[in-house]
């Protein structure tokens, strides 16, 4: 007969087959990939959180340079994601996030998010960003 645990500890997060650290918070949402019944396959996205305006959901933003040949030039384009935020993340506007493909959730939600990277850059890489001009302040007159 196989050894139960004892009631006092909790037990830890799933291991979802990515390379990725489990978050420490815990949660109780059916949907998360750590301590749900979620599984996650497919692919491995990364992109930046735009809006968590919606319950669990965030939408996730990819940038992309796609190359004009006949203009020899790059054209920036982005595609959005919708992907289900477990609260145990509690991931804000802004962050880079890694999402994996999960079965379809609802009519357009297909992704979760799986890490957080921490806050994105504010500038692109190659340009210069931008300073804050101190101007002096005007004077009361007297």
């Amino acid at each position: 007969m196989p050894a139960k645990r004892p009631p006092t500890t909790r037990p830890r997060a799933r291991d979802v087959g990515l390379d990725v650290r489990a978050p420490k918070a815990r949660c109780d949402d059916r949907h998360c990939p750590f301590h749900g019944r979620l599984s996650v396959r497919g692919q491995v996205i990364e992109g930046t959180v735009v809006s968590t305006a919606m319950q669990r959901t965030a939408v996730v933003e990819r940038t992309l340079l796609h190359y004009v040949p006949k203009y020899e030039r790059f054209v920036k384009r982005r595609r959005r994601y919708l992907a289900h935020a477990p609260p145990c993340l509690g991931v804000p506007v802004g962050h880079k996030v890694r999402i994996a493909e999960t079965r379809p959730l609802s009519k357009l939600v297909s992704f979760c998010i799986v890490q957080d990277l921490g806050e994105a850059a504010t500038h692109v890489a190659g340009e210069e960003p931008e300073r804050a001009v101190a101007t002096p302040a005007p004077e009361a007159p007297p």
